[in-house]
């Protein structure tokens, strides 16, 4: 009798617990490596009934070959590498995991803002280097009270980044987002702006939290970028394609942005030579991390655990639990149930 196969991507970022929990249920788990080809990629779903995914798009061709598909698992939040229509058309639920970084994902944003304000990454290389460094103003930083933070997004990490910038650091804090009511980001502490612009012209610090799609991407472009306050930082953790990020680097060779922290990037993995972004690595008031605001051990933790739980409703015959307000997923209607 032949075993029932889920097939896993992106097996770079290692999921222990769940490769652990999905063979003691017998399944045959196929863990395939970031970048696989197309044609072994079609290979190795053509006979699975889970397909997890973290990074690897998953194309309608992958999806037609998959005959025995009872769903595709997103181990993460972003959707915008699977075909939902194409899974949609052939009856197949499609799941991600919204809730188990929110805080983490805030976390890891307001690092990088509060390290750019206080200039740690060039002043940590200069101690390095020299020992010991003196006041001048070169090394002048900002406090992050009384300044505005405005936030690009106001969902669940959006939310826990305007209580950490506001009740934590008596920041005013600001929100764009068309989804969110005026009403929803009060009681978050938040104002609400209707006009992306007149955000980005108030704030000192704008981070970017919102869903990436048709409507989002290349949603701060050079018109964007040319609204915001001279000095003023810019924080991404969302989605690189959100950002035009061609303006952005002219932004900052030109000094007319004080800053930008990103953790995400439209190509990936970056790299320091022939990728358009490079010349951020030689700038002292950029941050640049790998993709990896999400990962601490307990984030990941929970992560393994729910997507776990989603497998085993697939396995099961249930219909899976969707707990995104994402409108991609939320209007599915076959094999899904909604919390």
């Amino acid at each position: 009798m032949l075993r029932r196969k889920v097939v896993r991507t992106d097996a770079e970022l290692e999921c222990p617990h769940l490769d652990a929990g999905l063979r003691e249920r017998g399944v045959d788990l196929a863990l395939l490596p970031d970048g696989i080809a197309e044609g072994a990629f079609l290979e190795a779903v053509r006979d699975a009934e889970i397909l997890l995914m973290c990074y690897t798009p998953v194309t309608a061709r992958v999806i037609g070959a998959a005959r025995n598909l009872r769903g595709i698992v997103k181990y993460g939040v972003g959707i915008d590498a699977i075909d939902i229509d194409a899974a949609k058309a052939r009856g197949i639920p499609v799941v991600n995991i919204p809730e188990y970084a929110e805080r983490t994902v805030a976390e890891g944003a307001f690092t990088l803002l509060l390290a750019l304000a206080k200039k740690l990454a060039p002043m940590y290389t200069a101690m390095r280097r020299d020992g010991w460094i003196w006041p001048g103003a070169n090394w002048l930083g900002n406090d992050i009270a009384g300044k505005t933070v405005g936030l690009v997004g106001v969902g669940r990490i959006g939310r826990s980044m305007a209580q950490m910038a506001g009740a934590g650091f008596r920041a005013r804090v600001l929100g764009y987002d068309p989804h969110v009511s005026a009403e929803q980001m009060h009681a978050a502490g938040v104002e609400k702006r209707d006009q992306l612009h007149a955000l980005l012209a108030e704030s000192d610090f704008v981070s970017i939290h919102c869903v990436l799609n048709d409507s989002t991407r290349g949603l701060i472009g050079a018109a964007e970028l040319a609204r915001m306050k001279s000095g003023a930082v810019l924080i991404n953790v969302s989605r690189g394609a959100i950002v035009d990020e061609l303006a952005l680097v002219r932004a900052l060779q030109e000094g007319r942005l004080g800053g930008a922290g990103l953790d995400v990037f439209s190509s990936e993995p970056l790299k320091r030579t022939d990728h358009p972004l490079g010349p951020l690595f030689g700038m002292d008031n950029v941050i640049l991390t790998p993709h990896l605001t999400f990962f601490t051990h307990e984030a990941m933790r929970r992560l393994e655990a729910e997507a776990l739980e989603r497998c085993d409703e697939l396995l099961g015959g249930k219909p899976v639990l969707v707990k995104s307000r994402d409108p991609r997923l939320t209007s599915q209607q076959h094999g899904v149930r909604f919390g």
